[in-house]
């Protein structure tokens, strides 16, 4: 499924309504080049999920965990890509966090094509408008819940 997204205004808001439908154990993915909105639309869902101020990028952090009552549910915002390989991955304890969680993973290839399989698989890439299309896999888990 594929969806315009006009500018980083619509891109910030899709992601405050996939907020509504995210819950504890979901992993969304990332996918894009540098600039294509991948932390626009993480700080949508932060912001809609009760987040105060702007989300910080997790580049440096690698995880910036968000818990009650900042968020109304458990997250963990992942920037993936300084990572140098899927090995790095075990450190991080995300598997562990999946308990009682959402993840929300930027630059997921660096953990390889087997991580995450019921993902719901976001890719945004930039227009020649200074739009965004967002392309979506959307994996059994997600059906029901999709489209947003």
């Amino acid at each position: 499924m594929t969806i315009h997204l006009a500018d980083a205004a619509a891109t910030e808001d899709f992601g405050r309504r996939l907020a509504a439908h995210i819950r504890p154990g979901d992993v969304v993915t990332l996918t894009g080049t540098l600039g294509a909105g991948k932390t626009s639309l993480a700080r949508g869902l932060l912001a809609a999920l009760g987040l105060p101020g702007e989300a910080p990028s997790p580049s440096f952090a690698i995880v910036q965990p968000y818990a009650p009552p900042e968020t109304h549910i458990p997250i963990l915002h992942v920037d993936l890509y300084r990572l140098d390989g899927p090995e790095q991955l075990d450190e991080l304890g995300l598997d562990e966090a999946l308990w009682d969680s959402a993840l929300v993973v930027e630059w997921p290839d660096r953990a390889g094509p087997d991580a995450w399989p019921q993902a719901l698989g976001l890719t945004l890439e930039m227009d020649d408008d200074g739009g965004r299309i967002l392309t979506a896999r959307v994996p059994s888990g997600w059906e029901a819940r999709w489209p947003i």
